[in-house]
Formats: structure tokens, C-alpha cells, sequence
């Protein structure tokens, strides 16, 4: 695999691209200007992008007149149709684990770097390390028969029945799945914190 340096007047942009990124642009360029251009846009024979749309905006956006790139000369029309779709969508299927990511958050945070360079915003990184703080959440309250995420979120019950979430990795589980004031059964929650 041979990496080469490509004129960005050289480089097409694919017009059926499905997904959008204009939003990432100026993270994108922030992460090219912290740690340089890391990894490469990947082109077919023709110079259209396969791979890499956001960072080629980036670089124009800093005024770059190059970008490594790759050409993926041993995939077919179909191949690099699939690929395309497939670089975009596999992301979303990995996950966080809560309890790494807060580690590493305050080893930069303790260092003095800018954390919004992880691609977090400030409020999302804040959060994080605040709901690291929290070590035992009592989430019935037998008052209102209400699950209590504090602060702020609550979740509603069906049916009374209490728990004790004694871990950050069961809160977070939680928090993230269900939105403020759903209404929901004990045991899908039951399920989530197995």
C-alpha cells in the first residue's frame, strides 16, 4: 500500500455521498492542526474519494494544497460503493467504556490539554468526569415510584419496585438508553444493568 502525496485540485469529491459531515469540518481541521495529517484519504483510480470527505474539507478549509492519500486501485465499482458506506457506518457500532474514557479525560485534563480536541465538546466532557463523582445513586424513590437518575434525569415506572445502583457504569448504561421522563418497564432496565 503505497501513501501518496495528491493535489487537493486533483481530488473529487463524490456527489452521491450519503453522508453528511459538514459539522465535523472544523473539528477535523482542529485535530489536523494538533496532530497532523494521520491518516489518509482513500481515492479510486479516477481521484474520487472513497474515504475521507471530511478531512479533504478540513484541509481546504486550512488552506492545505495537499493530502496523503491512497488509491484503492484493486476494488471494483461495487467494492468502493460498499466500502464507502461501510467506513461511515461501522463507528456506530462501537461503544464507550465509561470508566477508561473518564481516566484517560483526566490524564489530559491533569496534563493541561485542550480536551475539545478528542472530538468531545467542553459540556460533554464535563459531564462525564461530573457523573464520575457520583459513586452510589439511589434510583427508586419510593414516594413517586420513580427511578432517579441525579441530577437531572428521572425515569418513570410502570410498577413499583426498587434497586440499588451502586456503580457508575450501571448510571451511565442507564442515562444514555432512556430519555428523561420515559415511561418504561423494570425490566428492560433490569436487562440493561445484567
Amino acid at each position: 500500500m503505497k501513501i501518496e502525496q495528491v493535489k487537493i485540485s486533483k481530488i473529487k469529491p463524490y456527489e452521491k455521498n450519503p453522508r453528511q459531515n459538514d459539522n465535523a469540518v472544523e473539528i477535523v481541521a482542529r485535530s489536523i492542526k494538533e496532530f497532523g495529517f494521520k491518516v489518509p484519504v482513500i481515492l479510486d483510480k479516477k481521484g474520487e474519494i472513497v474515504a475521507g470527505h471530511t478531512r479533504v474539507k478540513a484541509a481546504k478549509k486550512m488552506g492545505m494544497e495537499e493530502v496523503p492519500a491512497i488509491y484503492a486501485k484493486d476494488l471494483n465499482e461495487k467494492q468502493i460503493k460498499a466500502f464507502r458506506i461501510m467506513d461511515n457506518k461501522t463507528n456506530e457500532y462501537s461503544t464507550w467504556d465509561e470508566e477508561l474514557l473518564v481516566e484517560e479525560f483526566k490524564f489530559l485534563k491533569k496534563a493541561g490539554f485542550d480536551l475539545e480536541l478528542t472530538g468531545f465538546t467542553k459540556e460533554e466532557v464535563d459531564t462525564e468526569l461530573k457523573l464520575n463523582e457520583v459513586e452510589n445513586v439511589n434510583l427508586f424513590d419510593e414516594r413517586y415510584k420513580v427511578i432517579a437518575l441525579m441530577p437531572p434525569e428521572s425515569i418513570r415506572l410502570k410498577e413499583r419496585e426498587g434497586f440499588f445502583c451502586d456503580n457508575i457504569k450501571d448510571y451511565n448504561k442507564i442515562k444514555r438508553y432512556f430519555k428523561e421522563g420515559q415511561k418504561l418497564d423494570v425490566q428492560r432496565i433490569l436487562e440493561l444493568i445484567k
